[in-house]
């Protein structure tokens, strides 16, 4: 019964460097390890993700070793910050590359999606955070992710720059009402589908 979830972090920095979108998904970490959760974070401009409408984009194409992940988890979490009231262009590469691999199947000839559960954390100095997080959600629903409650936590800062999640949004308690709604909604589904999984009737891919 136990569970594992990853999350896909799509900040646009690299490395080493501080992700805000980071800091807040350890926040739902730090409560998935309180229940035993297994927690994987994948910053994913350290990979080669080619472009692309395929679950392998042939040589040099890295998101397959990311698909693997996705696969073995039971709760995937996509990130990312605000970029001109939108998510990043790493979030719609991800979602471009799961959406190319939503046609495979699992043994009942579902999508291989089906029976996981997603949610969305957003940050950003601007505008943006709820209609990003809207386009996340409605993506992993479309490929076949279950999608429950309030599994939106997000943070954006005043008006024009400003200050950083990190520097001054880790206290904001309707933030952490959100983590905590997430972290509790996705772990509770989670475990219901590990009993009680979708029945097949009506929704394979065949």
């Amino acid at each position: 019964m136990k569970l594992k979830a990853v999350f896909l972090n799509a900040t646009l920095k690299y490395g080493e460097d501080a992700s805000n979108t980071e800091a807040l998904a350890r926040e739902v970490f730090n409560i998935y390890h309180e229940h035993d959760v297994e927690t994987e974070s994948i910053r994913l401009t350290d990979y080669n993700i080619r472009y692309g409408i395929a679950d392998d984009m042939g040589e040099g194409d890295e998101f397959p070793q990311i698909l693997e992940k996705v696969k073995a988890a039971d709760i995937v979490l996509i990130g990312s910050p605000v970029w001109l009231g939108e998510k990043s262009s790493v979030a719609t590469l991800i979602i471009e590359r799961l959406y190319g691999s939503a046609s495979l199947t699992n043994d009942k000839g579902q999508s291989i999606f089906y029976n996981k559960v997603g949610g969305a954390i957003v940050t950003g100095n601007e505008d943006g955070a709820k209609h990003a997080a809207q386009s996340i959600l409605y993506s992993l629903a479309h490929n076949g992710f279950t999608i429950p409650p309030n599994v939106d936590t997000y943070w954006v800062g005043d008006a024009g720059p400003g200050p950083s999640y990190m520097e001054a949004g880790q206290d904001n308690e309707f933030t952490k009402s959100h983590v905590r709604m997430l972290a509790y909604n996705t772990m509770h589904l989670a475990r219901i589908f590990k009993e009680h999984p979708i029945p097949a009737e009506g929704n394979t891919m065949e």
